[in-house]
């Protein structure tokens, strides 16, 4: 099942989670976890079953969103008002969650760079940013709650511009409506093959493979500027969100969630074949599709933090997310962020080590 954030919808289901049950402790019978198909280091301890084998004894399982049917796991990948689930996903959504009000709360923030580029026609003569200025640029528009597919190729050519001194203004915004069966950038790509618009801007395993169907060519290759300013988009950089009520009740359960996703980066991090592996089945895209879209020493960067770098990079998502309407009401990033649950599970891990009992071994 394709992840929920990345498969295009006419709605948003109405039929929702029905919250957990507690066990006679008090502790939820199920947690929830939810993640974009890119880099994840939820992606990683799902795939190594450390998730359910943390919190087995406990009688808690643990189960993904993408396993369940559509009908089932609703919209809460978008709006996480599921108080036991754990987010992993791109920023736009979990933003627009928290400008409406939902007490959700950030405890990391990963930065996985991802091929981002602007795509043109073979043979157009347009060979760098500053050669967009005039022309047609593509940005789709979906039939979704919060429609993060415009929200990234608006930033992705917002940073495109930028490296030429250009901005939105300086290029004419097609709007191309998504569509109903398509892929991932279908209908753009097809505008762009068919003459409608003279640039797409793309990102990931899929665009790669899908570019190369059309034979379209890199006009520019945001991966390659040396300010990752530019780059900053709805999966640079990445929220993990939880519940603000998870967070209240079960501080606990927060952390050793947290602590394994801390042992997963770090075990991702020796073992690039396997994440490769990993990531061909979370975004269901090939071997050169993910070789392409993922730099090389991508396995090594899966690890969260809550810097200042990386926080003033998502402050500044939010300003561009709320300048072009995509936000319902203010939010304060730092008054947003709980960093305890990531200290506590950083502790934890470093006592399991010292005894010898992780998940890894």
């Amino acid at each position: 099942m394709s992840s929920l954030a990345d498969r295009p919808a006419d709605g948003v289901p109405s039929t929702t989670v029905p919250p957990a049950a507690a066990t006679g402790s008090g502790v939820p019978d199920t947690l929830w976890f939810t993640r974009c198909p890119v880099p994840t280091a939820t992606g990683v301890a799902a795939d190594r079953g450390w998730l359910g084998r943390e919190f087995a004894a406990d009688g808690i399982a643990v189960r993904s969103l993408q396993d369940v049917p559509s009908e089932v796991a609703a919209d809460h990948h978008y709006t996480h008002a599921l108080t036991g689930l754990f987010r992993e996903g791109g920023n736009v959504p979990a933003l627009w969650a928290r400008s409406r009000g939902e007490r959700t709360r950030l405890i990391g923030l990963t930065w996985i760079e991802e091929r981002q580029v602007v795509l043109v026609r073979a043979g157009s003569g347009i060979a760098g940013p500053g050669q967009l200025r005039g022309r047609r640029v593509a940005v789709p528009r979906h039939g979704i709650a919060i429609d993060f597919w415009r929200a990234m190729a608006l930033a992705g050519l917002h940073g495109a511009l930028a490296l030429a001194g250009l901005t939105l203004d300086d290029v004419e915004v097609v709007d191309v409506p998504a569509a109903p069966d398509g892929g991932q950038w279908a209908a753009e790509l097809a505008a762009l093959r068919d003459g409608v618009v003279d640039a797409v801007y793309v990102k990931g395993a899929l665009a790669v493979e899908a570019a190369r169907r059309i034979g379209a060519e890199i006009a520019v290759e945001l991966d390659a500027a040396p300010d990752r300013r530019v780059r900053v988009n709805n999966g640079t950089p990445r929220p993990i969100t939880v519940h603000q009520r998870l967070l209240d009740e079960h501080p606990d359960l927060v952390a050793r969630f947290l602590a394994v996703l801390l042992e997963a980066a770090d075990w991702a991090a020796d073992r690039p074949a396997e994440v490769a592996r990993i990531l061909s089945a979370e975004t269901g895209a090939g071997e050169e599709g993910v070789a392409g879209a993922y730099a090389g020493g991508g396995h090594r960067t899966l690890h969260l933090d809550l810097s200042g770098e990386r926080l003033a990079l998502l402050e500044q998502q939010k300003r561009f997310l709320d300048r072009h309407g995509f936000l319902v009401g203010p939010v304060d990033v730092q008054a947003w962020v709980d960093p305890e649950p990531l200290r506590a599970a950083r502790a934890l891990l470093a006592a399991r080590r010292a005894e010898g009992r992780t998940h890894g071994g």
